[in-house]
């Protein structure tokens, strides 16, 4: 999914290297990640559900629910990160359907692969 220029401004872009902890399980979330270039792997109990590529998102759970963090996210290699708050993922959701649309695809997508995993 590519960004809309206005928020891939380099002053944006945060960088994580190889092993380094984006968020735990818990934290607030107060942002969600869009990654840039590299890769994230999202883990719950240490053990990896997903690693997120570049131009796929991560951690929009916690802004839809406004609940705190529910796995961790950990730069598998070197990564260049666009967070976007609240006040940014409402405006795309409100201002661009596709937004709207790949947040909900996505989302249903990890919903199956849990259900799998869990029965």
């Amino acid at each position: 999914m590519k960004l809309p220029n206005i928020f891939t401004d380099s002053s944006k872009i945060r960088s994580f290297e190889a092993g380094e902890t984006i968020f735990k399980a818990g934290d607030p979330g107060t942002e969600m990640f869009i990654v840039h270039e590299g890769e994230v792997d999202i883990t719950i109990h240490g053990k990896v559900v997903e690693t997120v590529n570049e131009d796929h998102f991560f951690g929009e759970l916690a802004l839809i629910d406004e609940a705190p963090r529910s796995a961790d996210a950990v730069a598998r290699t070197a990564c260049k990160l666009v967070p976007l708050n609240q006040r940014e993922f409402t405006f795309l959701v409100d201002e661009i359907p596709f937004f709207a649309l790949r947040v909900m695809k996505v989302l249903a997508d990890r919903l199956r692969k849990a259900d799998k995993v869990n029965f």
